[in-house]
């Protein structure tokens, strides 16, 4: 009954689809495969002293997602993707892995919440990055609300972590 409600959502957003809405939608899915913008933005962190510390931290968060999510919660959690229950003409590839929770998602309020925690102003709009990117996901079909949902809970909680982790004092020397 619950899935039938999630499916409404996404059928709701399917009627918002329009050439404009596509291209940006996949810009932003593609920015976020593989946390790809969010690597980027650590190395750049890396080449700053002042964010020195925030770039490790977006980047050791991106390495215990990759690894919590991908090989652990998506392969014993083993949900079917929305597009794979009730097929439709995708504007992305397929994507092969599970469901829940949305490692875009993870990756994306992961980093985003780590650069927020440094500096507001950035993390702002690191956070509309990140949700427009885990928009993108129930706009093109491939996840389910709660995978979007899950995926902010874990990535803001991996966040968290790799700060705590980060504040040590041996890692002082980063900045």
């Amino acid at each position: 009954m619950f899935q039938n409600f999630e499916f409404a959502i996404l059928d709701a957003i399917q009627k918002i689809h329009c050439d404009f809405l596509n291209a940006i939608m996949i810009f932003f899915t593609s920015i976020g495969e593989v946390g790809a913008v969010w690597i980027l933005a650590g190395l750049v962190m890396l080449c700053f002293k002042k964010y020195r510390r925030t770039g490790v931290t977006v980047l050791l968060g991106l390495i215990i997602g990759l690894i919590a999510v991908n090989f652990g919660i998506k392969n014993i959690v083993a949900r079917p993707r929305p597009c794979a229950i009730n097929p439709i003409k995708l504007l992305v590839p397929f994507p092969s892995e599970y469901s829940f929770p949305s490692g875009h998602t993870v990756s994306s309020f992961g980093a985003a919440t780590s650069i927020f925690l440094k500096n507001k102003k950035i993390g702002v709009c690191a956070l509309i990055t990140a949700s427009l990117i885990a928009f993108s996901r129930l706009y093109l079909y491939v996840h389910f609300p709660t995978d979007i949902i899950g995926g902010i809970v874990i990535g803001v909680a991996i966040s968290f972590f790799s700060t705590f982790i980060m504040k040590k004092p041996k890692w002082a020397w980063l900045g």
